[in-house]
Parts: structure tokens; sequence; C-alpha cells
């Protein structure tokens, strides 16, 4: 099977390749480069010594995807592609709606257009916003609290609306709560451009030295200790979620699934877990919360454990040595 990986050059579109040519899938990354490195794909390639299919490109030109999708004889799409800063999104709104939610229209018309129904659509947890109960399962209110929540929201609705319309669609939309870590190899991982949006990136820039310190948004949330509790998954584990979703498209269906290890750690907690991993000291500084921070927010994973027969199997401990092997290997 030929499957088309939108975005396979970024953080999770790349795990997501290695774990879908080691499973046997012939791969078609399409990418234009904004966000990621071509050499990332090279890295895939010497991880599964397996070769891949590069197609540099915008997932909003929808004649080149039809192309593509022809050319490789593709039988399914995942659609990793798409901005996902939720400061940004506030600031330019139109980029991310133009972006996230135009660009997967056009993809879904090229589909439609050389017949091809399988998709996995990476979706996100923001889709909940605040939560009304924890933890999070997927019948929860819908309430999205910034741009890039709502423009995955809309995708959301948008696949639902199709499969309603045609139930011969393969759908599955995956919301996953906070990807971190890297490749065990330590050839790929995280190495987003500018300041990172999440705490591991920025833990492991302060302990390599690149960041004095490491800012904490607020110490007063009525949690265990004060600081803000997120559901950390390793990205291999996100990954091997995908490649189980494909598997269980085999029917016209469509699926909605958190991707989560259901446990929360504490900012706190994190900087011990890599303190005690990397024998670096991080350093770091007590600041006010920051508007429409959440004190807590986990996944009840229970309908992906039972529907995809998947879990996240690597603790704590592991997703911060995976991340510190990147860094310190990598990134400069």
């Amino acid at each position: 099977m030929a499957v088309m990986v939108t975005g396979g050059a970024g953080y999770i579109g790349s795990h997501t390749c290695v774990e879908l040519l080691e499973a046997g899938y012939d791969v078609v990354v399409v990418d234009n480069f904004d966000n990621s490195h071509p050499d990332v794909l090279r890295r895939v390639e010497e991880i599964t010594g397996r070769t891949l299919f590069r197609e540099a490109g915008d997932v909003r030109d929808r004649t080149f995807l039809e192309q593509v999708l022809k050319r490789h004889k593709c039988d399914a799409v995942m659609h990793f592609a798409g901005l996902k800063s939720v400061a940004e999104s506030t600031e330019k709104p139109l980029h991310y709606y133009d972006c996230n939610v135009v660009g997967t229209i056009r993809l879904l018309e090229a589909m439609r257009s050389v017949d091809v129904k399988k998709i996995v659509f990476s979706s996100s947890a923001t889709v909940y916003g605040e939560p009304e109960q924890l933890p999070f399962n997927e019948d929860h209110r819908l309430a999205p609290a910034n741009t890039y929540g709502r423009s995955k929201l809309v995708v959301e609705d948008i696949l639902r609306d199709i499969h309603r319309g045609n139930k011969n669609w393969h759908i599955a939309i995956l919301r996953y709560f906070n990807p971190v870590g890297a490749h065990e190899s330590g050839l790929i991982g995280e190495d987003p451009k500018g300041i990172p949006n999440n705490l591991m990136p920025l833990i492991a820039q302060v302990a390599s030295g690149k960041r004095e310190k490491l800012m904490i948004w607020g110490s007063d949330y009525p949690t265990r200790d004060g600081t803000g509790v997120r559901d950390y998954i390793h990205v291999e584990d996100v990954a091997k979620g995908h490649v189980r979703a494909l598997k269980k498209l085999a029917e016209p269906q469509c699926l909605t699934l958190n991707l989560g290890s259901g446990q929360g750690y504490s900012v706190f907690e994190v900087i011990r877990a890599f303190e005690t991993v990397t024998g670096q000291i991080i350093p770091y500084e007590i600041a006010e919360r920051r508007a429409g921070d959440i004190a807590e927010y986990y996944a009840d994973p229970t309908q992906a454990n039972e529907i995809l027969n998947w879990t996240a199997q690597k603790t704590l401990s592991e997703m911060c040595q995976d991340m510190w092997n990147w860094q310190s290997k990598n990134v400069v």
C-alpha cells in the first residue's frame, strides 16, 4: 500500500514515516519545507534502510496533489501538513485558516477526484478547550480557546460531514496531547524554528546552554505543586498510533480518538525527570500566568486502547532521555 504523508518532513510526520516504512508501506512525502528540513527524509531512510518518495509542494495546490496521488498510485493519506503555534495563530488567523482549513479542503478535493477515500488526520486536544471534567474523553464538549484549535475543529467537522454524505470514506481523526521526545537513534527529533512552543524543547535548550533559563508561567495553579499539568506522550507512540489507525481503516468508518498517556505531569515534575536523566541542572524563573493557560489537561485514552489495541508505552524518563540524546547530537 502506498501512503501519501503531507508534512512528512515535520516532527510527528517524520516519525510516522519511520513507522510506516518499517511496517512495509510505500511512503510518498509531500512537504513545502517551510518549517522543516529536507535532510530529515534522508535520516528517515537511514533509520529504516528503505527509500521513500519526495514531492516538494504546497498542500493548497490541488493540481499538484492530484498529480502526486495518481503518479504514485496512493491508496491512503496521512495529513500532518499545517501550522501549529497557538500564539502565532492569534496574531495571524487568516494565515492559519488558509493553511490548515483551505489546505485540507484542497487535499480532500484532490483525493475525491482520483478516488482515494482513506485519510488519517492529525488533530489536537486543543479542540476541547477548558475542561469540564478530567480526563478528557472523546465526548467532551468541543470549545477550542484559540485560532489554532478552531482550525483543527473546522477540519474535523468537514471530515465528519464528508463521511455523513458518503459512507464509503475511511476516516480517522486523532487528537493527541503533548508529543515529546525523539527517535531513539537520535537522528530525527523536534527542531522548531524560533522559540519553541512546548515545554520539553525549551528545557532541552536550557540544559544545552542555548537558553539561559526556563520561564515557568505560573506556580499558583490548583495542582499538586502549583504548576500546570499536561499529558506528555512520546512521539514514537504517537506515530505508532497513526499506523494502527490506518490498519483499522480497512472498512469504511469515521473514527475520532485521543492519543495520550492518560497521565498528567506538572512542569516541576518534567524538570526533575529531565535533571535526573541527564545530570543537567535546569535554572528557571517563575513568572505570572499567561492568559488562556489551563491548570490541567490530560487524556482518557480508553477508546484508542479498545479500538486500536494501542497504548502509550514510553515513560517520562524515556521521553527525557530521547529528547536529550537528540538535542546533544543535533541542535546547536
